[in-house]
């Protein structure tokens, strides 16, 4: 694989004190702002660029052997800006890992980086090539699992996250996938008493990982 590119203060210096190198780094004003951006193709690299080795993805397998785990599984999320931000929080509350589908989801672009403020650096993340399998595997690992969705059955205050446990969220529009959804345990619902329909996948993520942590 080849290196990646990565930018802004903080993804650079995280990637700095995480798990792969950095090769090189470009920074204001040794490099023109003009060159930063073409380097990175962004506006908002805050005058820093740096390339890094590959993002080293995590075994799916080796998260199920964590007994206690607290995890996050990222059904078809495709915005790599809704992976960061959904990592950084779960970085930020101790969550053992996040897993994402191989295909039709973000990875851990630059974007994501970014989003998340350089917390994909310390956090565990893997891909499964199919995420209804991995699921299944989870359960019989010891694993409950519990969906969100807006029309969900219990508060999550209602349900028991204290133990090994999966919380799986849904891509933009469309949540969760009826197979996927056939492998909970439970749907899980924030309540709304607002006129919006439903939050963003990052901010109910860290409200479903708090309640878990405060529950922990």
């Amino acid at each position: 694989m080849a290196n990646q590119i990565i930018y802004g203060r903080r993804p650079v210096e995280e990637a700095g004190r995480g798990r792969r190198a950095v090769r090189r780094i470009w920074r204001a004003p040794e490099t023109a702002p003009e060159e930063l951006e073409r380097l990175c193709g962004s506006p908002d690299h805050q005058g820093l660029v740096a390339e890094v080795d590959p993002y080293p993805y995590a075994d799916p397998n080796a998260l199920l052997r964590r007994e206690g785990a607290l995890l996050l599984a990222l059904d078809q999320v495709q915005d790599p800006r809704n992976l960061g931000a959904v990592c950084r929080s779960a970085e930020f509350a101790g969550a053992g890992g996040v897993i994402v589908p191989e295909r039709r989801a973000a990875d851990v672009t630059a974007a994501a980086c970014k989003a998340s403020a350089g917390a994909v650096e310390h956090l565990e993340i893997a891909r499964v090539r199919n995420l209804a399998d991995w699921l299944g595997e989870a359960k019989q690992a010891g694993f409950w699992i519990w969906g969100a969705d807006a029309d969900g059955e219990q508060p999550p205050w209602g349900a028991d996250l204290g133990g090994s446990t999966v919380l799986v969220l849904g891509g933009e529009g469309k949540g969760i996938r009826p197979r996927v959804a056939s492998l909970c345990d439970g749907v899980l619902a924030l309540p709304r008493a607002g006129r919006v329909d439903s939050l963003n996948v990052s901010a109910a993520a860290a409200a479903l990982l708090f309640e878990a942590v405060r529950q922990r």
